[in-house]
């Protein structure tokens, strides 16, 4: 029974036709504080799902300050992993919910955040079996955000630990794995390989234009990305709604960078 339940709840999240998924991540809040764009979060997760957003994620205490009872329907990702950048290694990731609680919620998934060469890299993917395990026992899909960074990482788009941090992702339970873009086609598409799960890309920081992060989105699926996972070039837009109607043009309708850029002229 646990496998349908995660079957139906992944399709609140990936779409049951493209098989492709856009994602916005706001769980920024604890580990930055409220940064723009996400002061009032039921406006803003409003606007994402206006324009067409498949899910969101958040924090547990921010499911019940913003998320459905009002406008269209989106899925709902609760965030298992914390830290701030108060803290001595904002890098440390700990374990701030469960998937229980994310069950109570009404969740379609949960996500966790695992630094690969992080300090205490062992708690963190010590994290990452257990939620897996309990994910298996609730039918709870697993959304984990795999990123090389640490003392030893010297490149973090390096494709070669990006394929490692990705991997580890797939060897320990993930459904879908987020990673960050190495920066060209070819060099992602061996990311893709060597992980036997779906991919997304981040977003990373503010980028300078709107064509930046289309052809970001553009390149990733070309690559064999199933789509992105994108907090601050979207909730941080002038048009938060345009951009998520142009990202989905491109993830979903497999339209091209310029065919995009139409939707902000629209």
């Amino acid at each position: 029974m646990s496998e349908i339940g995660k079957r139906i709840r992944l399709e609140r999240i990936i779409d049951r036709r493209t098989k492709r998924t856009l994602i916005v991540p706001m769980d920024h809040g604890l580990s930055m504080g409220p940064i723009a764009g996400l002061e009032d979060m039921e406006e803003m997760i409003d606007k994402v799902a206006r324009g067409g957003a498949n899910a969101v994620v958040l924090h547990k205490g921010i499911v019940r300050a913003g998320h459905r009872g009002y406008g269209k329907d989106i899925g709902l990702i609760v965030h298992l992993s914390g830290s701030t950048s108060l803290g001595p290694d904002p890098n440390c990731k700990v374990s701030v919910a469960t998937v229980e609680e994310a069950v109570k919620l009404g969740a379609d998934g949960v996500s966790v955040h695992i630094n690969v060469g992080a300090p205490n890299e062992l708690e963190q993917l010590k994290h990452l079996g257990e939620v897996a395990e309990a994910c298996d026992r609730w039918g709870m899909p697993l959304f984990a955000m795999m990123y090389p960074r640490g003392p030893k990482i010297k490149k973090e788009h390096d494709s070669t630990v990006v394929a490692h941090a990705a991997r580890v992702g797939a060897e320990l339970g993930a459904d879908i794995v987020k990673t960050v873009y190495t920066g060209d086609i070819d060099s992602f598409r061996k990311v893709v390989r060597g992980c036997p799960v779906p991919i997304v890309i981040a977003g990373g920081p503010k980028m300078e234009t709107d064509k930046d992060v289309l052809r970001l989105a553009s390149e990733a699926v070309e690559a064999g990305a199933i789509g992105v996972s994108i907090g601050r070039n979207v909730f941080q837009h002038r048009n938060p709604v345009a951009m998520i109607k142009a990202l989905a043009k491109i993830i979903h309708e497999k339209s091209t960078v310029e065919e995009a850029m139409q939707e902000f002229k629209r």
